[in-house]
């Protein structure tokens, strides 16, 4: 594994190092799966480049969107259960093109004793992710669907640095945890009010937006 820069002013040289010996840079493209239900995880991914998306199901098998993950970020509970050896309770699939690390359980537990930048990246990410599922709960909790909405479109835009949204109503729905129609309805609202553009899978955010 050679491509450290993006740790190199995070971690101690002599933990780059490590994970250069014993790190393994993996690649994904939009859509494959990284992590998924009821799988055992051997590795804790930290995302070099590009975004991944986690999700969580039900007892009825229908899916939420927890959080995203870009750059020099990582999975707390792909950590969880690599140190505890049990089986992931999430999905997480590549949102585009992925290049991460592949960090091996073998080493966790040992670098947060023997590194502190580690030992605080770890509990930096578990403290980032907890306010993110928080932010999530809340919103489901107290927010109107169309504020989820347009929340969601802005976080989108956030990661891939476009106005334009590449994202069927079905995905929408699914990661909003509510149905097509009722997404299509908002989105067709959201056009009439001249904030935004509708096209086959693609929606183009204007500057009223």
């Amino acid at each position: 594994m050679n491509n450290t820069a993006t740790f190199d002013s995070t971690f101690e040289p002599a933990l780059v190092k490590e994970m250069q010996e014993f790190g393994e840079l993996k690649h994904y493209k939009e859509g494959d799966i990284i992590m998924d239900y009821g799988k055992y995880i051997r590795m804790m991914p930290i995302i070099v480049n590009g975004n991944i998306k986690v999700l969580r199901m039900d007892e009825n098998g229908k899916e939420i969107l927890l959080y995203y993950l870009s750059s020099n970020e990582s999975c707390s509970m792909a950590y969880s259960c690599c140190v505890e050896a049990k089986k992931s309770e999430v999905k997480a699939i590549a949102e585009d093109d992925v290049e991460l690390i592949a960090i091996p359980h073998t080493k966790l537990d040992e670098w947060l004793c023997k590194y502190p930048s580690w030992k605080n990246y770890i509990m930096r990410s578990f403290n980032e992710r907890f306010l993110e599922l928080l932010k999530s709960i809340e919103s489901i909790a107290f927010h109107k669907l169309d504020e989820r909405l347009i929340s969601y479109l802005r976080e989108k835009q956030r990661l891939s640095g476009s106005s334009v949204i590449k994202v069927s109503h079905y995905l929408i729905a699914d990661e909003l945890a509510t149905s097509r129609v009722v997404v299509s309805r908002l989105l067709k609202q959201l056009e009439n009010d001249g904030k935004i553009l509708l096209y086959r899978n693609e929606i183009k955010l204007l500057k009223e937006f």
